[in-house]
């Protein structure tokens, strides 16, 4: 990893939205650099107890059972509303977060809400993990 980028809250996606979330929740995280056909780079969190370390990919916009467990720890909340623009999906964020955060679906909703709450309009990634639109 080299420099690090600042990117609006409301902008995360991706890797670079696993990356946030993860620096919100205190994870050990790194980077794995682009693999075979065209996998790009990916968020990994590293786990360690009393005997063993593991790592494990981190991508809570798009795992459930990663996204939907800082859900339930925080509190949080998401629903979907046909009304928006993209038929897209809001959240509270984490309880006593008092903001409204979007996205295309639950998680992204509820990830970029957490963010928000725990670092800010705008965050830091790493420049590997720039969004497309910035």
């Amino acid at each position: 990893m080299t420099d690090l980028i600042e990117v609006k809250t409301a902008d995360l996606s991706g890797e670079a939205l696993g990356w946030a979330v993860g620096k919100a929740e205190g994870l050990n995280l790194f980077l794995e650099p682009p693999g075979y056909n065209g996998v790009p780079w990916r968020v990994f969190a590293r786990y360690r107890g009393q005997a063993i370390e593991h790592t494990k990919r981190f991508n809570p916009w798009e795992d459930w059972a990663l996204g939907g467990q800082l859900i339930d720890k925080h509190h949080g909340s998401t629903q979907h509303f046909h009304g928006l623009a993209e038929d897209a999906c809001y959240s509270g964020g984490p309880a006593g977060a008092e903001a409204w955060s979007y996205g295309p679906t639950a998680l992204v909703a509820f990830c970029r809400g957490f963010v928000h709450y725990k670092l800010g309009d705008t965050v830091q990634v790493p420049r590997e993990l720039k969004p497309q639109s910035v």
